[in-house]
Parts: structure tokens; C-alpha cells; sequence
């Protein structure tokens, strides 16, 4: 293999031939992007209007005019399960982008102040990570509920409280990168030039932890996804008219629909599991395409 001198080429380069080579992650990257296209842009091609009602056209089987059915309000299914992908993925990379500005941002002034700032930051994080997720959520969606939030807002209200039990594990992991990082000899020369804290976190470590964040946060998007589509299942996320995933299956919650309509539930559910999978298929790719130990063959042209 003939490889061409001078610069080698940089690290977002290489993880890119990488991922190239990952025919699974590749594959997930596109379903992904379909999903995307189909719940963001898919409704405005829908003649349907997913919040008029029509109890003579209810429960139709799938066909021509209705591709997936109706629902028991004769509303298309196919319509409100782009609808609701729109709110699932919504939560996942809102509570997402919350959990990592959060835990990047304590995790890099813990492991580079130390002192009382780790110790109080990281004792809060142990406290969150010692309560189990899901019991958690519950009693805060049941607080929600016997406050009769608003359902257009218990979006947002879903977002704040994954990201609140999402963020230790994230900071934990900054706080081990930034305890490295600041043993290297840029960072020595950083402190000879006399750089302010602000400029060293913000543009010198930080960045060299983007690898390892990427990965934890597209693994952080499925956990919310599920997390979410659980909380809507029981009727304590996202509440009806307004559509998910995870309230789209709760409708199917009688024997004779869970029987005799199967187009109520297993689209909704199929679109969450192969969702989750395909994230996840993404977040393994990327590990192993940052990861320094993974010896490819790649030819550089």
C-alpha cells in the first residue's frame, strides 16, 4: 500500500474513513435521515389533519386512502405517527443537548478546579446516580399530573427531567478526560502563555473531550426516546391529543384492540425499536471510529 507523504491527515478525517468502513453504522446514518425527513417534512404532504375527529371513518384497516388505518377517532395513523416521531425525537435530542452542555460544563470545572468545586458537584452526581431512573421519572411525571399541567407543555417539562438524571454520567466522564488532559504538555504551555481558566477550558480541553461526548450522547438520545415513550405509555408523559410513540401503543389498551387492530400499535412500536437500534448501531460505529486502538486498513489517496 503506497502511502503519500506529508501531513497526516487530521482526526475528524480519519473517523470518517473509519465510519465509511462500518456498513452498520453507515446503514444507520441513512435510516436515520429517513426517519428525520419522514416525521419533519412527511405531515405537510399528509391530506389528513390529525386532530379532526371522524367516528364514521374509525378504525378503518389499512388500504388505499389510509395506508397504516385509522384510529378509533378515524384519524390517520400514519399521519399522527409522523406527527408523534416529531415529539419523540424532540425529546431525545432536547434532553440530549441539555444533559451535555450541563455535564460537560460541571464536569470540566470538577476535574479542573478539583478542590470543593469537584467535591460538591461530584457528591450531587452520585446522590442522582444512586436513584434508579425510571422510579424516579415516574413520581415526577405523577407530580406533573396532579398539578394537570397543560399537555402542550409537558413536552418541555419531559426534556428538563431526563436531562436532570442524565447529566451525572456525563459529567463523570468529563471529569476523567479533563483530570488527563491537563497532565499533557499543551495544556503546560497554555499555562506558561498565561491563558485565562474561561480560554483553557473552553478551547482547549473541552474540544479534546468532543470524541468521547459524541458517543455518550447518541447513546443518551435512545435512553430518552425510551425513557420518554415508557412515560407516555402509562400516561404520564406526553398526554393525548398531542401525539408520541409511546401514547400512540397506551391507545391500543384493550384486548380487542391489541387483537383485532394491530395497525394501532405495531407501527408506533416498530418505529421505536428500530429507531433505538439504529442509534445505538450509530454510537457503537463512533466509538470504534474514535477509538485510537482500532487498526483499520485505509488507503490514503
Amino acid at each position: 500500500m503506497k502511502i503519500q507523504k506529508g501531513t497526516p491527515p487530521s482526526l475528524w478525517k480519519q473517523t470518517y474513513r473509519r465510519l465509511l468502513h462500518h456498513k452498520l453504522t453507515v446503514i444507520s446514518l441513512l435510516f436515520l435521515c429517513f426517519m428525520f425527513l419522514l416525521c419533519f417534512i412527511g405531515p405537510s404532504f399528509s391530506p389528513y389533519i390529525t386532530d379532526r375527529t371522524d367516528i364514521s371513518n374509525a378504525n378503518q384497516h389499512p388500504g388505499i386512502h389510509h395506508w397504516l388505518g385509522t384510529d378509533q377517532y378515524g384519524r390517520d395513523v400514519l399521519t399522527r405517527l409522523m406527527l408523534a416521531g416529531q415529539i419523540s425525537l424532540t425529546v431525545g435530542l432536547a434532553s440530549m443537548v441539555l444533559s451535555l452542555v450541563i455535564g460537560s460544563l460541571l464536569g470540566a470545572a470538577a476535574g479542573f478546579y478539583r478542590g470543593a468545586a469537584d467535591m460538591i458537584i461530584m457528591r450531587i452526581a452520585d446522590m442522582l446516580m444512586s436513584i434508579p431512573g425510571l422510579p424516579l421519572l415516574l413520581i415526577l411525571a405523577a407530580v406533573m399530573s396532579e398539578w394537570k399541567v397543560p399537555s402542550e407543555y409537558r413536552m418541555y417539562l419531559i426534556m428538563m427531567m431526563l436531562s436532570l438524571i442524565g447529566w451525572p454520567s456525563l459529567a463523570r466522564l468529563v471529569r476523567g478526560q479533563i483530570l488527563s488532559l491537563k497532565e499533557q504538555p499543551f495544556m503546560m504551555a497554555a499555562e506558561v502563555l498565561g491563558l485565562s481558566d474561561r480560554r483553557k477550558i473552553l478551547y482547549h480541553l473541552l474540544p479534546n473531550t468532543l470524541p468521547l461526548l459524541l458517543v455518550a450522547a447518541t447513546l443518551h438520545v435512545a435512553g430518552a426516546m425510551l425513557s420518554e415513550s415508557a412515560l407516555s405509555f402509562l400516561g404520564l408523559g406526553v398526554a393525548p391529543p398531542t401525539p408520541s410513540w409511546g401514547n400512540m401503543m397506551e391507545a391500543a389498551n384493550n384486548f380487542m384492540d391489541f387483537t383485532l387492530r394491530p395497525w394501532l400499535w405495531i407501527p408506533p412500536g416498530t418505529a421505536i425499536f428500530l429507531t433505538v437500534v439504529a442509534i445505538h448501531l450509530l454510537g457503537d460505529g463512533l466509538r470504534d471510529a474514535f477509538d485510537p486502538k482500532v487498526k483499520r486498513q485505509v488507503k490514503v489517496k
